[in-house]
């Protein structure tokens, strides 16, 4: 017989429903309306970076706001600039869908975060990145989805840009040499929450109805 709740400290069906439920609604936010964000609950869904799991401890990530009219300059520059390449790399049957698709959020979103792996951190002793160093940048993808989650959850939307030139945002920002840019996030209140992604919508890509799992 399986431990009950008491002992496994599950949580209630009601709960595990809602959850269920703000997974399904996460969206990749590419529309914002330009409203200023509430500070404390930005601060509430940064505050879920310090519950997330870390390889050794580690706790990797850095966070940088970037909130000045040339910072942000030069972040827009440089993902039209990547999004332009991007165009002339496509098919031609894909050249047309992609140039509809919004990728970035950057002109509209008032809140704008470069997050960071810190490569050379001695925090957590290097344990389990000996072998694999990369966990320290996959620490800081879990994080993020904790950020994620708790901001759709505060009602606020993100959005994760990856068509950057990651070394020329380094740059920019002038990070130290050892971080590594994870993600670019924009953060505000969506135009539209809508239920199904625009990717998928759009008929870019399906979404798998089922998840594979092999056995060995």
């Amino acid at each position: 017989m399986a431990p009950g709740p008491e002992r496994t400290g599950a949580f209630s069906p009601e709960f595990r429903a809602e959850l269920a439920r703000l997974m399904d609604r996460r969206r990749d936010v590419r529309r914002f309306r330009t409203d200023p964000v509430d500070e404390a609950a930005l601060t509430r869904c940064l505050d879920s970076f310090l519950t997330a799991p870390s390889v050794g401890l580690s706790e990797p990530w850095r966070v940088i706001r970037v909130e000045s009219a040339q910072a942000r300059a030069a972040a827009l520059a440089n993902f039209e600039e990547a999004n332009a390449a991007a165009l002339e790399d496509q098919s031609r049957d894909r050249a047309t869908l992609y140039a509809r698709l919004k990728l970035s959020g950057m002109r509209d979103a008032p809140v704008q975060l470069a997050v960071y792996c810190d490569d050379s951190t001695d925090k957590g002793h290097n344990l389990g990145a000996a072998t694999m160093p990369e966990m320290r940048r996959y620490s800081v993808v879990a994080a993020i989805t904790q950020f994620w989650l708790t901001a759709r959850a505060e009602g606020l939307g993100t959005g994760w840009v990856s068509i950057l030139d990651p070394a020329r945002l380094s740059r920019d920002l002038e990070v130290p040499p050892a971080w590594s840019l994870v993600g670019y996030l924009c953060v505000g209140y969506a135009q539209t929450l809508d239920r199904v992604p625009e990717l998928e919508a759009e008929g870019w890509e399906t979404r798998r109805g089922h998840l594979p799992v092999e056995t060995r």
